[in-house]
């Protein structure tokens, strides 16, 4: 039985133009879950908005 995660992505507009897109980190989290034989349960995207 695999161990169940979830996938939490956040970009603010400054940091989306350095790399960090949605679509990339999304990428690299579901790649890391297969590595670890991890179920994704779920993901939750923040995109475009700021914590200040």
């Amino acid at each position: 039985m695999k161990k169940k995660c979830y996938i939490y992505t956040r970009v603010s507009t400054a940091a989306q133009t350095e790399g960090y897109s949605l679509e990339a980190q999304q990428e690299r989290l579901h790649q890391y879950a297969e590595y670890k034989n991890l179920e994704i349960a779920g993901e939750y995207c923040d995109a475009g908005r700021s914590g200040k």
